[in-house]
């Protein structure tokens, strides 16, 4: 997404249906959120144009797919190297995201793997890379607060819009 996106109060409901409920269709995120099918239907098509909703895919959980083991490591990689280290990331199925980032290091990574002798090669297989100069890993004992965005969407001042005449505020 390229720009921002406003959301309004429609919106943010909308989401929060479709969060709770992924499987609903229109009708009935129009029964939940209390607005028009024809208005829900074309307030999903446009948060999906402008990237709001990124996807619909569902939403898959490594750990009761049997990968247990989780860590992060950061990376510290050659100078111009970037193009090359995210080539050879991507190569390891067991690294699940990767970010770039400012500070000590340059690069985040989680992994995911069935054992701690798996996570152990894992991590030699990263570090493998020329382009790495050091690694540290952390790993994930237990989750504090499963990932979310409802709650970041929902705490911003809602942007004034046009209401769908029978839309109402839960």
């Amino acid at each position: 997404m390229s720009s921002t996106t406003p959301l309004d109060e429609i919106d943010i409901a909308l989401l929060t249906a479709l969060t709770e409920h992924p499987r609903a269709g229109d009708l009935e995120l129009s029964r939940q959120t209390k607005v028009a099918r024809a208005t829900v239907q074309s307030r999903l098509r446009r948060l999906g144009e402008v990237g709001v909703i990124a996807d619909w895919n569902p939403t898959l959980d490594v750990v009761a797919a049997g990968y247990e083991v989780q860590a992060y490591v950061t990376l510290e990689i050659a100078q111009g190297a970037l193009d090359d280290v995210a080539r050879h990331l991507a190569n390891i199925p067991e690294v699940l995201e990767a970010y770039v980032t400012t500070g000590t290091s340059d690069v985040l990574c989680r992994v995911a793997t069935r054992s701690h002798p798996e996570l152990q090669a894992t991590l030699v297989r990263i570090d493998q890379s020329s382009s790495v100069a050091r690694s540290t890993s952390v790993m994930v004992l237990s989750v504090l607060i499963e990932p979310r965005m409802l709650p970041l969407l929902a705490s911003g001042e809602p942007s004034p819009s046009p209401r769908a005449p029978a839309y109402r505020r839960r």
